[in-house]
Parts: structure tokens; sequence; C-alpha cells
């Protein structure tokens, strides 16, 4: 999948909101970069495909809820020296966040959800099957 350089705005309207935001991706289902802010390629696409898996691990542990539809809406982990949110932001989309300690937890989902409901039809990605989308 092609870099979409016209999300650039979008992630450049979320990093001005919430000091702190080292990278910013925006991920496929399958784990393949859409769009980034800051950081290196490399970095996004490894950190995208990471989030596949998150994601996934985030849905089985739903399905063990009673009350809940197994669908993963938000995950945050903190680690030393910061913060990484992954929030679901579309059909088979992800929206990814990496942040230093300077970033405020409360700040930044309130920031990524509005994100999400603002461009959210943007933020999609078609299912694909053998490499292709359908």
């Amino acid at each position: 999948m092609a870099y979409r350089a016209d999300f650039d705005w979008m992630l450049q309207d979320l990093a001005k909101g919430v000091p702190g935001i080292q990278m910013i991706v925006v991920l496929s289902a399958d784990g393949l970069r859409i769009a980034r802010h800051g950081g290196d390629p490399d970095t996004a696409d490894r950190v995208a495909a990471a989030c596949a898996g998150l994601q996934s691990l985030a849905s089985a542990v739903a399905d063990e809820i009673p009350t809940s539809d197994g669908q993963m809406r938000m995950v945050l982990i903190e680690v030393n020296g910061g913060y990484f949110y992954l929030m679901a932001a579309g059909p088979n989309a992800y929206l990814a966040v990496l942040s230093n300690i300077v970033a405020e937890p409360g700040l930044m989902s309130a920031q990524m959800r509005d994100l999400v409901d603002r461009i959210g039809p943007h933020l999609t990605s078609p299912p694909r099957r053998n490499g292709k989308a359908v």
C-alpha cells in the first residue's frame, strides 16, 4: 500500500494538539502503514506491523468480556519514558501514537477520539485478499 501524503494535515493537527507526540501511524488491520507523521518510514513500518498483532490480541481479550462486542476500541501501554496508544479508526484501519512522558494520556485519548470522529471515513483500508483490495 502506498503512503498517502493527503493524510499529512490530519496527522499534523493531532501532533500540534498534544505536546510530546513522537510519531503517529495510520495502519491497516493487517499491519501495513497507510500514513505517518514523525519518525522515519522504517520505524513506522515496524510499529504498524506490531500493531496488527496487538489489535488482534486486544480483540481476543475483548471476546472474554461478557458485555463486550469483541471489538477493540483503544489500547494504552505505558513504558519507561513514554506511552503507546492504539485506537480503532475506521473499518480495517487503526491510529497509533507513540509519545514521551510529557503527553497526558487523558488529553491524548480525547484528541485521538476527536480526530477519528472527524476523519474516520478517510482512515479506512479496504480488506485484501492475495495482496489486492476486495
